[in-house]
């Protein structure tokens, strides 16, 4: 993704990401003695992009189904068979067939899936099926593939936050990344569309001195965001829609359920659209609900309902309260913060000492993006806050940048981003002596999972060290999970006890948002290839395709093939990505 001048030159490549898993799996379930298999899930989910990962390069046949054709017989097949066809010699035509692809089977016709059915009975041609799941019924032919075990089935969950962000590139902060995917849950058809409409209304705003762009306002009504809200939006009962309304306006609070009809919060639970929790209050049960019924609302109407900054004060607190908490006892697993995530979303200010908060929240659970964002919002409004530029300094430089804004904090953190190990251990509080590799600077000054990761460093113990990564983990640390497995990979004396480490190690730095820490530095070049490996660290060093073709004498083709597989391995978008990953020799010439 790209950003030039102007918002609206947003180019978006959307490349495929965070699956590598699943298509392996789907690889061996077409392997040779294998009969094929059905993946399901959502709506816009990626399964149909999954596929074509998964089967490029392969001879096959591909059929689709449509809504508009459900009542045709063998619809879906009329380009691979002759009109008039029975069931019999749909079956005999097609048993020919090495691979056929069949996507949205949830739409077929009846005749269609039948034959699917048959094919799959058969075994001679192999199947992959493709359906969505999400409350759309689908015919018992297709359904009873993976029920009655003909075909093994993949579910396939919606990308994670951390895989969203990889898709939408570094162009766009952190909290706009954020919203968007709480908004689109993953459907990335949502998401495009969403993303799409935001640049091309000129919705996006620089962020000052950063290099991104923000989403701050109301929620663009495009033709899709309607079609996913129009079981909202057309909900014809006046009270259903007022309650519905009240509910949207109300937020980011959820509203005390005896301020509404009983009997028309039935009717809402019952058909999924609202949820109610213990105490007796009430949320809308989607994120995009909300504002999609807050900009369908005329201006008086929003007017009259709307809620302002203020009257969210003593929640914002609470909030503060719930994280502070959280950060003091070292466990920073989801906490649900609405009120800090509305008041971004509508562009108000951010109080810096929430910001604050938010960011050290942030910071702690390995998003260091995440926690750069937050305290800039502190900024905004308060710019010599000293929580919000000591939050801003500590994100900044454990991302390996060396800023100005970095050089005035009262932390080591900045000397570690310069390489000053030695100047850094000589400020930095004991657990970040413990990161650093300098476990004995925090003997008997530690507690907890803490004091269990320096124990195991200064033991050289490698399985203690994965026991109190997977300790740090549970409880949401990831950065200091990932450090903890990767100072595990030197401690280990078991080669493969060693790669398991490192595997984990990776696994949670690719979380990190951009995490460069020593515990990590280089760590992820054993996951590559040693031609790959040899590549990223020209293209990490800064040469270019062309010139890593003539040093290597490959073809530029060849050159760009090896750094895409490793990008997808790695988790990074582009070659800025790579330099944290890579430990580079003192020179590297051109």
């Amino acid at each position: 993704m790209t950003f030039e001048r102007d918002a609206k030159t947003l180019e978006l490549p959307w490349p495929f990401t965070g699956r590598d898993s699943e298509v392996e799996l789907i690889r061996r379930s077409l392997a040779a003695g294998r009969h094929g298999i059905v993946v399901t899930g959502s709506a816009g989910c990626g399964k149909t992009r999954l596929v074509a990962e998964a089967t490029r390069g392969t001879d096959c046949a591909k059929v689709a189904g449509t809504p508009e054709a459900r009542t045709i017989p063998f619809a879906a097949f009329a380009h691979l068979l002759p009109e008039g066809v029975t069931l019999h010699r749909a079956v005999q035509l097609l048993s020919s067939v090495r691979l056929l692809i069949i996507d949205d089977a949830h739409l077929l016709d009846d005749a269609s899936a039948a034959l699917v059915h048959q094919l799959a009975v058969q075994g001679r041609t192999r199947l992959l099926v493709v359906a969505a799941t999400d409350g759309v019924p689908a015919p018992g032919a297709i359904s009873r593939l993976w029920t009655g075990e003909l075909l093994p089935r993949l579910l396939l969950d919606p990308l994670p936050p951390e895989e969203t962000a990889h898709l939408l590139g570094g162009g766009l902060d952190p909290l706009t990344v954020n919203r968007l995917h709480r908004l689109c849950q993953g459907d990335l058809r949502l998401l495009r569309d969403l993303l799409g409409a935001v640049r091309e209304r000129g919705m996006l705003t620089r962020v000052p001195d950063a290099d991104t762009w923000a989403w701050r306002g109301p929620l663009p009504l495009t033709a899709t965001v309607r079609e996913r809200a129009a079981h909202v939006l057309e909900r014809a009962h006046p009270e259903e829609r007022e309650t519905l309304e009240r509910l949207a306006f109300g937020e980011p609070l959820a509203l005390d359920m005896d301020l509404f009809d009983l009997w028309v919060l039935e009717r809402l639970e019952a058909d999924a659209l609202i949820r109610i929790d213990d105490q007796g209050t009430v949320r809308l049960a989607h994120p995009l609900h909300g504002p999609v019924l807050r900009a369908a609302a005329g201006r008086l109407r929003a007017r009259r309902l709307a809620r302002t900054p203020d009257q969210c004060a003593a929640a914002l607190d609470a909030e503060a309260a719930a994280l502070a908490r959280s950060v003091r006892q070292a466990d920073v697993r989801a906490v649900s913060a609405p009120v800090g995530e509305w008041l971004v979303d509508e562009g108000a200010r951010v109080p810096a000492g929430y910001a604050a908060v938010r960011a050290r929240f942030a910071r702690i659970g390995g998003r260091l993006r995440e926690a750069e964002a937050w305290a800039r919002e502190g900024l905004r409004d308060a710019p010599e806050d000293r929580h919000c530029r000591d939050e801003l300094a500590l994100a900044v430089a454990q991302s390996g940048e060396v800023t100005a804004v970095a050089d005035d904090a009262r932390n080591g953190w900045p000397a570690v981003a310069r390489g000053d190990i030695d100047a850094a251990l000589a400020t930095v509080e004991p657990y970040d002596a413990v990161r650093l590799g300098a476990p004995e600077r925090a003997a008997g000054r530690l507690d907890g999972v803490f004091a269990q990761h320096a124990d195991a460093l200064a033991r050289g113990d490698g399985p203690a060290l994965d026991r109190a990564a997977e300790a740090l983990k549970e409880r949401g640390l990831l950065l200091y999970a990932a450090e903890a497995h990767a100072q595990a990979v030197r401690a280990h004396r078991d080669p493969r006890a060693a790669r398991t480490s490192r595997t984990r190690a990776v696994a949670l730095a690719r979380r990190c948002q951009g995490a460069r820490t020593p515990a990590l530095s280089g760590l992820v070049l054993g996951e590559l290839t040693a031609r790959q490996r040899q590549i990223v660290t020209l293209a990490a060093a800064g040469l270019s395709n062309r010139q890593i073709a003539e040093r290597l004498t490959l073809s530029v083709r060849t050159v760009g093939n090896h750094l895409y597989s490793a990008y997808a391995r790695l988790g990074a978008s582009d070659r800025g990505a790579l330099t944290w990953l890579v430990e580079l020799p003192e020179a590297q010439p051109a």
